[in-house]
């Protein structure tokens, strides 16, 4: 049994997080922090949690933090950083589900995400959390960052391709659709029911913070840098990403066969068979990534399809995966649910 504390308790993100580590055999709450939910339980202000989880929230500064095995960050960027250090000096593991961590290059982070980084140093010393192909570094780090939603399903989506170099790494396409819960538990214009609802509409076009993270994980599988166009589009759905990757086929391969052959021992990624069209409803509310690949009309361009649940898979659920990881649990203990239909 670790005792667990989550920076960032109110948030989307936060309470997936309560959801699984409530239901984890490992796992005890320990601390819940929000400033402006200080003293406020859990359960009043999301109900579904009542019975579950007993904690109040509690001021960050007062929260026994340090006391804790591992600390989970779901705070908005730049947060993580500045509290870190502090952990990790006094035993403390930790994963930052923001992205703080994710770019190793600082200058590239600084860029995209406009502002001086805190401790560089450790950005070098984090581990990228992606399971499927750190699993075994995971295993023995202090400071995992968490990938974010559109790249876990985007990477996933490509790496087989790209780690067989079997496609043109110069000019791949991913078209990515993300639920209205992807922009967080925040009051902004764009993300209101009355503007999000029966509509549809692509934004971050001429770059979007995630380009470099989803470029640098490809760029690892690859050996090389590659070449990517990403355009997000927001759906008037609450949960759910899909993914529509296009690669150019530059040597052929029994391109199904290599899918199912890479993640055949992956728990939480499931290629689909021939002619499949994962919909995004298949994952809500677990760790599962679907993949589907296509080849219209046998010609030269693959289509391939990944959906994940955003705040499963895409974060909350995956930085429980990698927890699992880092303190030699069953992998897929607290994650066995089974998504939601309808």
């Amino acid at each position: 049994m670790i005792k667990v504390g989550i920076v960032g308790g109110t948030g989307y993100t936060g309470v997936e997080l309560l959801r699984l580590l409530a239901q984890h055999p490992e796992v005890e709450l320990a601390a819940i922090t929000s400033r402006a939910e200080t003293g406020v339980p859990v359960a009043d202000m999301y109900p579904s949690l009542r019975g579950r989880v007993k904690l109040a929230f509690s001021d960050p500064a007062k929260a026994p933090l340090s006391a804790c095995d591992l600390v989970f960050f779901a705070t908005p960027n730049g947060v993580a950083m500045q509290q870190t250090r502090q952990l990790l000096d006094a035993g403390v593991r930790v994963v930052d589900l923001a992205a703080d961590f994710r770019i190793a290059d600082i200058a590239v982070w600084e860029k995209w995400y406009g502002m001086q980084h805190a401790c560089p140093d450790l950005v070098a010393e984090a581990v990228y959390g992606l399971p499927e192909v750190n699993r075994a570094a995971i295993r023995g780090a202090r400071l995992v960052a968490n990938p974010g939603c559109y790249p876990t399903a985007t990477q996933l989506g490509f790496l087989p391709l790209v780690e067989a170099g079997c496609v043109d790494l110069d000019h791949l396409i991913a078209d990515a659709k993300s639920g209205v819960s992807g922009a967080g538990r925040k009051a902004e214009t764009h993300i209101l029911f009355s503007e999000a609802s029966d509509n549809f509409k692509a934004y971050g076009v001429p770059g979007h913070r995630h380009l470099p993270e989803i470029r640098q994980g490809l760029a690892r599988a690859a050996g090389r840098e590659v070449g990517l166009t990403f355009v997000p589009h927001l759906t008037p759905m609450i949960r759910g990403i899909h993914s529509t990757l296009y690669a150019r086929i530059s040597r052929e391969e029994d391109f199904q066969g290599l899918f199912e052959r890479r993640f055949a021992d992956e728990p939480f990624v499931d290629v689909l068979p021939p002619k499949s069209h994962p919909e995004t409803r298949s994952v809500r509310a677990a760790n599962t990534c679907r993949i589907a690949i296509h080849r219209p009309q046998g010609g030269d361009t693959l289509v391939i399809l990944s959906v994940i649940d955003n705040l499963v898979k895409g974060a909350a659920g995956q930085a429980v995966q990698n927890m699992n990881l880092m303190f030699g649990f069953d992998e897929c203990a607290g994650l066995s649910q089974i998504p939601v239909l309808p």
